[in-house]
């Protein structure tokens, strides 16, 4: 499985953007997705989690009704969108894909990753 982020870049407190993962190389439906996020000297941390069918969602406290995690099977694509952004959301930002079981916010839990999106929120 292959995953390819994008749709980081430089945005303004207050803000949004929308990051999308391209999955390539397996069966996308059947896979539960997450998005992490890791800044400078700091533990990759999770964001947010769908699960395969897209009915189950679960997000980090930092970023509750804030962002939204959704997904696209048909054409084998998850999204991030992030408004209302802070400088604190600076990082990047990989999406991860784990078969089977149910959605987790364990990096461990993850099979495959991309390759990361930098985000970065000016104050």
């Amino acid at each position: 499985v292959q995953l390819q982020a994008s749709g980081g870049g430089l945005v303004q407190a207050g803000g949004s953007l929308r990051l999308s993962c391209a999955a390539s190389g397996g069966t996308f439906s059947m896979y539960n997705m997450g998005w992490f996020r890791q800044a400078p000297r700091k533990e990759r941390e999770f964001v947010a989690a769908i699960s395969w069918s897209g009915s189950s969602t679960y997000y980090a406290d930092s970023v509750k009704g804030r962002f939204t995690i959704s997904r696209d099977n048909a054409k084998n694509m998850v999204y991030l969108q992030m408004n209302n952004l802070k400088p604190e959301d600076t990082a990047v930002y990989y999406c991860a894909s784990r078969t089977g079981g149910r959605p987790s916010r364990d990096t461990g839990a993850y099979d495959y990753w991309g390759q990361g999106t930098q985000v970065t929120v000016s104050s």
